[in-house]
């Protein structure tokens, strides 16, 4: 597809009454009223705290994709992105009627529903669900093996978001977006079944290297049994896994947003369009592995202490659920040097010494939105969001 149509589509149809990190089931509600007007909308069970947890299906087509979102309550990138696709899915676009006719999509907006609430990875009972796929010990876990052995896709997209820490490789180029093609088995062979994930991958990938060249990632495939993803490719099931990761200033993802529409839209009219054999998979093998090579905020050439050594401060933003909104609270990490890493955003100490807004010697864990640096208050806080 042109760029120039996926941008139009994402203005055209973008759900504007989701916004930001913090989307739980109260956001969704009325978003599911509506649609229930206009395709199915389930409810598929319920939640360790008896929240709701749906299904929406569209499309009548042969081809079956099913999709789930925050598997981990605080990644809602792709949540937010499934709304805007579903309102163009139900527009009169061209791309969506191709998509519909060729195509049943099955869509799970928020697995964990308690976790989403709390804005926490974990669910009700402190457990990964994306670490519970055999023991199925979770009630949500059920919920989406039961969706996937009553639904029989023939695609599933496992959707999460990713930290700021990722790079595209070893490299100073934030990891944007990634993707994964997950193992199934241990020694990680590119297997027929795995081929077609990674063809997928490559169609979405080569559209996002025209906007954000160097910035796509694959996450690490090592072989997992206990993982979700890796529980249905061994079941011979296409399964990609989505990352939303980190642009530049858009900790609240509203940027990531539209990659990751993008690529739903892409891949879904590949998808509906093409017969996905695996043979086009050789361009996912170029696309770089993601390394932790990020931090949020680096204070180069600092002091702890007069006369102390220069060193690199590495802080990191803490995401904290305050008052109904996500907070990003600095922290500071380690002391050290820091040739090796990058940050979203860099100050220079110059050798100055930096200091608590009490003027005390700063300590790993240290939490404030101000160090003193030559006795003036620096900002630590987000300079955009």
């Amino acid at each position: 597809m042109e760029l120039e149509t996926l941008k139009s589509l994402y203005k055209e149809h973008k759900e504007a009454r989701l916004f930001g990190r913090y989307i739980h089931s109260e956001s969704i509600a009325p978003l599911l009223e509506k649609l229930a007007k206009k395709c199915e909308v389930l409810m598929v069970g319920k939640s360790v705290l008896q929240e709701n947890i749906h299904t929406i299906t569209i499309g009548s087509g042969p081809k079956k994709i099913l999709m789930w979102s925050q598997m981990h309550g605080n990644e809602s990138t792709t949540t937010k992105a499934i709304f805007d696709l579903l309102n163009l899915l139900l527009s009169s676009e061209e791309v969506s009627e191709a998509i519909l006719k060729t195509c049943t999509i099955q869509i799970i907006p928020i697995l964990s529903p308690d976790g989403a609430k709390a804005y926490t990875r974990v669910n009700a009972n402190q457990v990964d669900l994306n670490r519970d796929a055999q023991n199925l010990s979770q009630p949500e876990s059920v919920i989406l093996k039961a969706c996937f052995e009553t639904f029989k896709p023939h695609f599933c997209y496992n959707l999460h978001g990713q930290r700021t820490i990722f790079s595209a490789g070893d490299t100073n180029n934030s990891a944007t977006v990634s993707f994964l093609a997950p193992a199934q088995d241990e020694i990680c062979t590119i297997t027929p079944n795995r081929k077609r994930a990674m063809e997928v991958i490559a169609v979405m990938n080569a559209n996002l290297q025209q906007q954000i060249p160097n910035q796509v990632g694959v996450y690490d495939d090592a072989f997992n049994i206990n993982c979700v993803g890796d529980t249905f490719q061994t079941q011979n099931i296409p399964t990609i896994l989505f990352e939303a990761g980190h642009y530049r200033d858009d900790y609240t993802r509203e940027v990531v947003r539209e990659y990751i529409f993008q690529s739903f839209v892409v891949s879904l009219n590949y998808i509906a369009k093409n017969t996905v054999t695996g043979d086009a998979y050789a361009s996912y093998l170029d696309i770089p592995e993601n390394h932790k090579c990020f931090y949020d905020l680096i204070i180069r050439n600092a002091r702890i202490v007069q006369d102390g050594d220069l060193l690199d401060i590495a802080i990191q933003y803490q995401e904290r659920l305050l008052a109904d909104s996500v907070a990003f609270v600095p922290r500071i990490e380690k002391f050290t040097s820091l040739n090796q890493f990058f940050a979203h955003r860099e100050i220079e100490a110059n050798g100055s010494v930096v200091e608590t807004v009490k003027k005390e010697a700063i300590i790993i864990g240290y939490e404030n939105d101000l160090v003193k640096l030559k006795n003036e208050g620096i900002s630590l806080k987000l300079t955009k969001s």
